[in-house]
């Protein structure tokens, strides 16, 4: 039986810039740190929403930081950013633009610190740097989604790439002896409120087209199969032997919905943002012509925490953006900063109100 929002509060167990480190009170706060990185959606498609009773759940019984931005738009500068402080000016989700991507990233601090880390995607090709699988036409797994791989000091490392991992490992991981102490998660495009996938043999969480506006059938379904996997993910962790008092799971959105009658942002529903997010200049091609120009942020999305011994029924109401999470997975484990993560003057702070019920 998967553990219940109600349940759960009773489970156990660029290149770099230098900055200050955090404060003694604040390093290795958790054990264990997860990231379950979900698609596409704002935080009022989700929070509340009848087809995210868990997830809903969850921000009502633990914490929800309300007003968490994506970094920008699209996807995959989101999910650099999550790891490497910076988009590096990407503003599109073409993988095949960033395949010498020499920066300075998460893996490396942790790994200079000796903390272990493992990164967990769902439906990964047996060739790891593979675009697609199975294939383009049936996207279940997406490259640009995986930001680990992007990395060329990841990417080129054996040792580094064994700890990218296909998704249905993360179980027997958890409660082996060497279980990883930073997680990141990502479930496949159906499974992410994604969609865009056609019907597969053996995968039943196929068909999952792309739902074209809020709460239609198709956004209402693919709520629903992100839903479900973050209830047995979630259940997964705090049923390991990894998962402690000094635990701690992140369940946030890249960016929020895609809009196609908003052109100017280029089709999303909101360009909102803070702490850092790009400035792009007006009718700049990468957004729209008809983009007035100004911060391009990823806009207002769900941002959940839930911990093994922290606060519950809070909400937070920092601005914090994806660099904001980073800034805290760092300084947990006094790695310094990168990018534009610690970046106080320009409103990046660590969560700590989320994670511990105090800043």
């Amino acid at each position: 039986m998967g553990i219940t929002a109600a349940t759960l509060a009773f489970s156990a167990g660029g290149s770099a810039v230098a900055k200050p480190s955090a404060p003694e009170s604040t390093r290795s706060a958790f054990d264990h740190i997860y990231v379950i990185m979900l698609e596409n959606h704002s935080q009022s498609s989700v929070i509340g929403d009848p087809n995210a009773p868990y997830l809903t759940g969850l921000a009502h019984t633990y914490a929800m930081a309300d007003r968490y931005y994506g970094v920008t738009h699209p996807s995959m500068p989101n999910y650099i950013a999550s790891v490497a402080g910076d988009n590096f000016g990407i503003q599109d989700d073409n993988d095949q633009n960033v395949v010498n991507l020499d920066r300075r990233n998460l893996v490396d601090q942790l790994e200079s610190a000796h903390v272990r880390w493992g990164a967990y995607m769902e439906d990964l090709p047996a060739n790891k740097l593979d675009r697609f699988n199975p294939s383009e036409a049936a996207p279940l797994y997406a490259k640009k989604h995986n930001p680990f791989v992007l990395f060329d000091d990841v990417a080129s490392n054996p040792a580094r790439m064994a700890k990218v991992r296909d998704y249905s490992r993360l179980g027997t991981d958890l409660n082996g002896g060497d279980a990883p102490q930073f997680v990141w998660i990502s479930p496949n495009q159906c499974n992410d409120m994604h969609g865009g996938v056609p019907e597969l043999a053996d995968h039943p969480e196929t068909p999952c087209p792309y739902g074209s506006v809020k709460d239609d059938a198709n956004d209402a379904s693919l709520k629903r199969k992100a839903d479900a996997f973050v209830r047995t993910a979630v259940s997964t962790i705090t049923q390991s032997r990894a998962w402690t008092r000094r635990s701690a799971v992140v369940i946030v959105t890249d960016e929020n919905d895609f809009q196609f009658s908003n052109e100017p942002t280029g089709h999303w529903e909101s360009a909102e943002g803070c702490c850092d997010s790009p400035y792009v200049p007006a009718h700049d091609g990468r957004v729209s012509p008809n983009w007035p120009g100004g911060t391009y942020g990823g806009g207002l999305i769900p941002a959940i925490v839930v911990t093994g011994a922290g606060p519950r029924h809070v909400v937070d109401h920092t601005p914090y953006n994806h660099y904001s999470l980073l800034t805290t997975i760092e300084d947990n484990w006094g790695l310094g900063h990168l990018g534009h993560a610690g970046d106080t003057a320009g409103g990046v702070v660590p969560m700590w109100k989320a994670f511990l019920g105090h800043a």
